[in-house]
């Protein structure tokens, strides 16, 4: 069901709303009527984004924030909820998908891909979750990766970042959700169609014309899913991978 741009229900914030599955998700909410407030480390590089927001008769506000650094989180967190409107979606979509062999990653790296990956989901998800327990209502959603179930050669980092990252969702879930909100957890399980794919990894982009990897507006088709479930039957955990992907 669409409903109209102009009826807003809320914010949902997208922290890591990048060129593919992030602006895919900003783009689902707002023609759901809510406010997208959206993220990255510099701002400027969301414009296209909010445009394409606008374009579509729908309301975006785009922010520049670390997500790894904790007086940035709780000041945009305030600043949304006290200028924007309150906070009912949030989706943590943030990954560091680097690789390197365990004897040569360094330990500089390895902090930060776990700062990326789940402290910054712990931070943002802490400070929302604080706003939401107050109206009793809410969906926060953590976007994982094959990663996080199963560590593969040369990303030891990522792995840990992402297993860590499913940990906490599981622990929000049990602790929120008897308070009204709805913490789910996304495993990506296959190339998504995005231009690092495309110039990186072309035979594989090829599966595209097979359905062989997955679109991004269908991932943030998923997400829309979770966030509308009635309470009595939430999905704490949803598979996603193309037909043709081996798990």
């Amino acid at each position: 069901m669409t409903t109209n741009a102009t009826s807003t229900k809320g914010v949902c914030l997208v922290i890591g709303a990048g060129d593919a599955t992030g602006g895919a998700i900003a783009r689902r909410f707002a023609r759901e009527g809510f406010i997208t407030c959206v993220t990255r480390r510099s701002a400027d590089k969301l414009a296209p984004l909010v445009a394409q927001i606008e374009a579509a008769g729908g309301k975006a506000h785009a922010f520049g924030s670390d997500a790894r650094k904790e007086e940035e989180v709780t000041a945009l967190v305030e600043q949304i909820e006290s200028t924007v409107g309150a906070i009912e979606v949030l989706v943590f979509n943030i990954g560091a998908n680097v690789a390197a062999s365990i004897l040569e990653e360094t330990a500089r790296k390895y902090f930060k891909i776990w700062e990326m990956g789940c402290f910054g989901g712990f931070l943002n998800g802490r400070e929302v979750a604080k706003r939401m327990v107050t109206r009793e209502r809410g969906t926060i959603i953590f976007t994982g990766a094959t990663a996080s179930i199963r560590g593969a050669a040369n990303f030891a980092a990522f792995a840990g970042a992402k297993h860590a990252l499913r940990a906490l969702a599981q622990s929000m879930a049990r602790e929120l959700g008897p308070r009204g909100i709805h913490v789910a957890h996304t495993v990506i399980d296959g190339a998504i169609d995005t231009a690092f794919i495309r110039d990186l990894f072309p035979d594989r982009y090829a599966l595209k014309a097979q359905d062989g990897i997955l679109n991004p507006e269908h991932i943030a088709d998923a997400y829309w899913m979770l966030h509308a479930q009635p309470r009595d039957a939430w999905t704490h955990e949803l598979d996603l991978r193309p037909y043709m992907e081996k798990f």
